[in-house]
């Protein structure tokens, strides 16, 4: 507990240290050990289009459901949020953030086909939010299959702009909400392949797939976690 006071009083200063000198460089900042998460809630529609194919959506990593379980008609079950920790920030030179990243998190659809019973499946790993691109990455391993990495998963639009506030020397925090997540065309063909969708399942990888809300703290984690990348099984 000692070296991670040491370190969270390091970043701070680093980072108070960059907001006064306004450096050229971009500032990358682990926060693997701050309570920082990033929170995906998918609507209502996505939930039950996954029961409709008999999906379910599991946290695996460093990633956690949020709430209460939502048991679906064809006996899935699934979370309406699921956390993924924040494992480092970049900051630009001009002080807004480049990207942040949850190492380590992953969330595992699991499909089993309701005439067949063989059993599909792909993972979504190691999310990064690309603020110039305006881009949702991640890793996506199809069952069995190779990982591509920190391919384009979805667009957003800003809802509620995220702005770090520096209280000097040690508190850094902030809040932000993304909207309207919309499959890429690559992403909807690695879900398509991967999870067999029927036909009737289509239309629904063209859903808005909820918001993602980051909220940033310096306040040290209850519990560690690594910022080890997630490697699917």
């Amino acid at each position: 507990m000692k070296l991670a006071a040491v370190s969270l009083r390091a970043t701070a200063a680093a980072v108070a240290l960059f907001a006064v000198s306004a450096a050229h460089a971009d500032l990358t900042i682990p926060f693997a050990w701050t309570e920082s998460n990033s929170v995906q809630t998918f609507t209502q529609d996505n939930l039950d289009s996954f029961d409709l194919v008999h999906l379910s959506v599991v946290a695996k990593g460093n990633a956690t459901a949020q709430g209460a379980p939502v048991n679906g008609g064809s006996g899935s079950v699934n979370y309406q949020s699921y956390s993924l920790p924040i494992t480092k920030i970049v900051i630009g030179s001009n002080l807004s953030i480049k990207s942040g990243q949850a190492a380590g998190s992953a969330l595992y659809f699991d499909r089993t086909d309701d005439d067949t019973g063989l059993v599909y499946g792909l993972t979504l790993a190691n999310f990064t939010i690309d603020y110039a691109a305006q881009k949702v990455l991640a890793d996506i391993t199809p069952k069995g299959g190779t990982t591509a990495t920190q391919q384009h998963l979805y667009t957003f639009e800003v809802d509620t702009k995220l702005a770090l506030k520096y209280k000097f020397p040690l508190t850094v925090t902030g809040h932000e909400v993304l909207k309207n997540l919309r499959l890429s065309q690559g992403a909807q063909d690695a879900l398509n392949s991967a999870l067999v969708l029927p036909e009737i399942a289509q239309d629904a990888l063209k859903f808005d797939y909820g918001t993602l809300t980051q909220d940033v703290s310096t306040n040290l984690r209850k519990k560690s976690i690594s910022s080890a990348l997630y490697v699917a099984n």
